[in-house]
């Protein structure tokens, strides 16, 4: 079965063929850096790191290209509001951007260019823009035509006639008001490049049409972002990169939003929760997969509750996991995963339906575990680290088991419990029930489980 993808512009599931056999090219719309992220933004870099590690181990070559806006007017209206200066802004909330793509372990791009890096490429599409008669400059300011461009709106499915783009401060010069800037005149106090027309800075959409060209050419395969991205971006994208004389993207994807009591997570609404604040409270592994296994395309409603039922879900995979290793020794990933698991892969990244296959097969190993099965336990695990590791979620994996994760502060509890454990031991063997007891329920107290089993006790944090 090949890879099939929901198009945004198609409105239908397509087989993903790609422009060059055996390669796939994605650009995915990254941070504007006027503040930390919030969850919602890291789970777009989320999703495309499982649609990049997918397509990896399905035998295509990946170029991923995530890129940087670190000048626009949040930006500006940020660096008015603090005093500070609009570079200083962006450059540390790309660093806390970044800082929480690692935490959740999202692989690095391949590129990661910044918007205020391609000012040259941006004047030189807007120069053939001009000359082709689908942009026009006044007084400084350069705007696009959408009325030139036949294609408008093939994104988003509007009508022109009832279209009316967002407001944007001074943009006084236009012919027609659903007309869009890509070039915004100097203003006092705002940073600015020397243009043709005069000094000045980019729209936002130029950016990344520019910076698109740059890396990947007239034509690639994958543009993906956020659904709100659609309209006005997306589709003012599309419209200047094609009237340009570029193919552009051949799918567009484009994931849900993460919502708090119904609405969408967001700077700008103050209801947003912060990366560098959920992962003091959760473990980072945790959070991924709260992130990660919902349907991409899918709204994840954020809560407290919800975590602890993901929290409480992975549990049950690392607990299988910690035992099976603990009886039987170190299991490598199987060389595949199960076809059932890839069949859902394969049809438009089914994550949750994948997820179903990983826990039908905690299932039985546990189930094998249970009648000392030795061999099934073992292949289960194996099985069940060759599908979570696709997903970048095996506990077992070096990046999350290692000190950096906090395992040496698990090492620690874990050799202090068991001093605990031996005073219990103790007790019941001197027949003193109410001393063992205490000892249990004491532990209980404290957030820990205790298995009484033929080979010893073994302790596992509660689950809420």
């Amino acid at each position: 079965m090949s890879i099939r993808l929901y198009d945004t512009s198609a409105s239908q599931v397509r087989d993903f063929v790609p422009i060059v056999p055996g390669c796939v090219s994605i650009y995915l719309c990254g941070a504007t850096v006027q503040a930390p992220p919030h969850i919602g933004h890291i789970r777009s870099g989320l999703n495309f790191d499982i649609m990049r590690r997918w397509f990896a181990y399905r035998g295509y070559d990946v170029t991923f290209v995530r890129n940087i806006t670190d000048i626009d007017d949040k930006i500006i209206a940020k660096s008015r509001e603090t005093g500070l200066p609009w570079w200083q802004i962006g450059y540390a909330n790309e660093r806390a951007f970044n800082d929480g793509y690692d935490a959740l372990g999202c692989l690095p791009p391949t590129g990661e260019p910044r918007a205020t890096g391609h000012v040259t490429e941006m004047v030189e599409m807007m120069q053939e823009l001009i000359r082709r008669g689908h942009a026009y400059a006044v007084d400084g300011d350069v705007y696009f035509s959408v009325t030139s461009y036949p294609d408008y709106l093939a994104l988003s499915h509007q009508e022109l006639e009832n279209l009316r783009q967002p407001e944007s401060e001074g943009e006084t010069g236009k012919r027609d008001q659903r007309d869009f800037a890509m070039w915004k005149s100097v203003k006092p106090g705002e940073p600015s490049w020397e243009t043709p027309w005069g000094r000045g800075r980019p729209g936002w959409h130029l950016e990344c049409s520019a910076m698109v060209h740059k890396y990947l050419g007239s034509a690639f395969d994958i543009h993906g972002g956020g659904r709100d991205l659609i309209f006005p971006h997306h589709e003012n994208e599309i419209a200047q990169s094609k009237a340009f004389g570029d193919d552009f993207a051949s799918y567009w994807l484009h994931n849900g939003w993460v919502t708090l009591s119904g609405e969408k997570m967001s700077k700008s609404l103050g209801n947003s929760v912060l990366v560098s604040e959920m992962v003091q409270k959760w473990r980072p592994i945790v959070l991924r997969y709260y992130l990660g296994t919902p349907h991409y395309r899918s709204m994840i409603e954020y809560s407290d509750e919800a975590l602890r039922e993901a929290e409480t879900g992975f549990a049950r995979i690392e607990g299988f996991a910690q035992r099976v290793t603990e009886l039987h020794g170190t299991v490598e990933p199987a060389p595949q995963v199960p076809p059932a698991f890839a069949e859902a892969m394969d049809d438009d990244f089914g994550v949750p339906q994948a997820m179903a296959i990983v826990h039908t097969a905690v299932r039985q190993g546990n189930a094998a575990l249970a009648a000392d099965d030795k061999e099934n336990a073992v292949a289960r695990l194996a099985e069940v680290r060759a599908m979570l590791g696709v997903l970048g979620l095996d506990p077992l994996d070096p990046f999350w088991a290692g000190p950096a994760q906090g395992e040496d502060l698990h090492g620690v509890v874990d050799a202090l419990v068991k001093l605990v454990l031996e005073q219990r031991q103790a007790a019941r063997e001197r027949k003193d029930y109410a001393t063992s007891d205490a000892i249990r329920d004491q532990l209980s107290q404290a957030g820990l489980a205790i298995e009484d089993r033929a080979d010893g006790s073994r302790w596992t944090l509660n689950q809420p």
